[in-house]
């Protein structure tokens, strides 16, 4: 269901309400100067106002099939989204993972790109829809326009945006900071009640009364038809663990000062993070160094210690601050760099070349063997959703359309014997092998020790994909749902035989400037019985033995280096927990011993969406 309003001037004004809602216009309706042709121009322009950060899908509707994208405009002021229009008619091919071949960051919105494609030489409306709206969002339309040059995408009226805390200023909420004299009285409550929990953990996390064979290193074994972690020290141990556990989070500033109340200190400043257009500042920071002074950084490193001993969490996720690791207090997962993924073709290096096995043994043995006798390490991850499954066939035509290469080579050599699209999938697939065998020769060279997590899939790449990785010791996946489905991961168990360890998930809501994430709850509340849904219904799975929730801050609300601004931390930009999600953790880890032990029931509850 979706009401149009006729808005001031001309405007077109949804109102988005129910389960699923949408509108399309006649592009007369719209702005009778618009031609049905759009194939010459490069940009949609439009000038709009969206009352929340939740997402909605632009469609463009035309003779043969309707392109859409999802798009994240920066709420509550009049902005102009310059929209590419390449990004409607054929596949982009940039990117070496998931979210580097999706994501796209501009200056007032950032999108999604579409995964329908096609000529736009025939388009006969435009629409809007959202899945899911929360608190009835409105969307103002005022100007839809065609252009062959890019007029920037900016916010068009007064600014700031974003206060001295790196809050929305457009948005309210209870609890919003006003003051840094409240700030500090809600840092100081916490202090007072923060303290370690009843989880009848062991020194590494795992279970106290539970007992098998203890190596000194983290390993997994199958016992009574169920797989575990089993620590250091032999307790069965499951893994509770989030990434991206960070004192420093940045967005960029650069072009876009004007949005910003006040930017932090020079010293928060950072270099571009990789694939970052400019340099980054940081908010949560900011907030620290107002929390702590000089010696924030150390400070926050006690702070998050105390914070997982009182949650729950027992291992510090992929992409986490290394001075987390080396204060030996929790287990930790290192995600392994340097194989020339982020140069590759989506994700895949050229596997044939001198330089790859050469690059591996050096990346290995940097990263690999100063920790090989390390206790609290859990295992290494080697890559994370690489785009290419399910594209072998768009693969093997950028290797065969690009610069002469080693993997070019070969695969003119494989596909001399018969090219068909059977054969181009099997050239990948090979490669893969290939991949593989490198890069975990390289890694038990130089730390025979521990565990090789393996690559973190985003979704359900091809069966063939998944059976090469039984050269792991564990399967890991992204999985961005509700909850895993037990049928799915029966399947994928089959065809492994490995226990599995989910490297991703979040559950976010829409609000405060931010967008609800992958996954959606309809508040805070309901947050909360996602998480305790989603982790304990995965832990009843006898293979599976960890859950990462993705990820430990809120992102920033002007976005991360790709633009992406989830509402989807256990803590926010303020350096304050999301009380509700911070409770369910606690109600959820107490147990999981029984509840992966088959002993109890996972929670039915399901959280609302909207």
């Amino acid at each position: 269901m979706c009401q149009v309003l006729i808005g001031g001037e001309g405007s077109r004004r949804v109102v988005f309400k129910g389960v699923s809602s949408e509108h399309k216009w006649a592009l007369k309706d719209l702005n009778p100067d618009l031609p049905s042709d759009w194939s010459s121009y490069e940009f949609l322009v439009m000038e709009l106002r969206a009352s929340s950060a939740q997402r909605f899908e632009l469609r463009l509707y035309t003779a043969d099939g309707t392109r859409g994208a999802r798009m994240h405009p920066f709420p509550g002021a009049w902005i102009r989204m310059a929209v590419p229009l390449k990004h409607f008619k054929q596949r982009d091919r940039q990117g070496y993972d998931l979210a580097s071949a999706h994501n796209r960051p501009f200056g007032s919105f950032w999108m999604s790109v579409p995964g329908s494609l096609g000529p736009l030489h025939v388009v006969e409306a435009l629409g809007v829809t959202m899945e899911c709206p929360v608190g009835k969002p409105t969307l103002e339309i005022r100007s839809v326009q065609l252009s062959k040059e890019d007029p920037g995408s900016d916010v068009l009226e007064p600014k700031p945006l974003v206060d001295e805390f790196g809050q929305w200023i457009p948005a309210e909420w209870p609890g919003k900071i006003k003051t840094l004299e409240q700030l500090k009285q809600d840092w100081a409550q916490e202090e007072k009640t923060l303290r370690p929990g009843g989880f009848n953990y062991s020194r590494y996390g795992g279970y106290l009364g539970t007992k098998a064979e203890a190596t000194g290193f983290f390993r997994v074994e199958q016992i009574d038809g169920r797989w575990w972690f089993v620590d250091p020290d032999g307790h069965l141990f499951f893994s509770t663990g989030v990434d991206v556990m960070r004192a420093w989070i940045g967005t960029r500033t650069e072009g876009r000062e004007d949005l910003f109340a006040a930017l932090p200190p020079s010293e928060l400043r950072r270099p571009p993070r990789r694939g970052g257009p400019s340099p980054e500042v940081s908010f949560h920071a900011w907030n620290l160094l107002r929390r702590y002074g000089p010696d924030w950084e150390r400070k926050w490193i006690d702070l998050t210690m105390r914070r997982m001993e009182a949650w729950g969490l027992n291992t510090i996720g992929s992409w986490s601050d290394e001075n987390l690791w080396d204060a030996r207090r929790k287990p930790y997962i290192v995600f392994l760099r340097g194989w020339g993924i982020e140069t590759a073709y989506m994700g895949l290096p050229d596997v044939y070349s001198e330089e790859f096995a050469r690059r591996a043994d050096e990346a290995a043995a940097r990263q690999c063997a100063p920790r090989k006798d390390d206790p609290w390490l859990l295992g290494y991850f080697v890559g994370n959703e690489p785009a290419w499954p399910g594209r072998e066939l768009l693969l093997v035509e950028m290797i065969l359309e690009g610069p002469p290469t080693a993997i070019q080579h070969e695969a003119k050599a494989f596909l001399a014997q018969g090219d068909t699209p059977e054969r181009r999938r099997a050239f990948i697939y090979r490669a893969f092998k290939s991949f593989l065998e490198v890069i975990n020769g390289a890694i038990r060279k130089h730390d025979p020790n521990h565990l090789n997590l393996g690559i973190r899939f985003g979704g359900a790449p091809p069966g063939e994909v998944m059976r090469m990785a039984r050269v792991f010791d564990v399967y890991s996946l992204n999985i961005y749902r509700y909850a895993p489905d037990s049928r799915s991961l029966d399947e994928l168990y089959q065809l492994t035989g490995l226990p599995i360890i989910i490297g991703e998930f979040h559950i976010g809501t829409p609000g405060r400037g931010l967008a609800a994430g992958l996954v959606q709850a309809r508040d805070q509340q309901e947050r909360g019985v996602a998480y305790r849904y989603y982790v304990e219904n995965a832990a009843a799975h006898p293979a599976l033995i960890g859950t990462h929730w993705f990820q430990w801050w809120d992102q920033p609300n002007t976005g991360r280096m790709d633009g992406e601004n989830y509402n989807i931390g256990i803590v926010d930009v303020t350096d304050r927990p999301h009380r509700e999600l911070v409770q369910a953790l606690q109600a959820t880890h107490k147990r999981l011993l029984d509840v992966h032990s088959g002993k109890e029931p996972p929670v039915s509850r399901q959280a609302e969406a909207c």
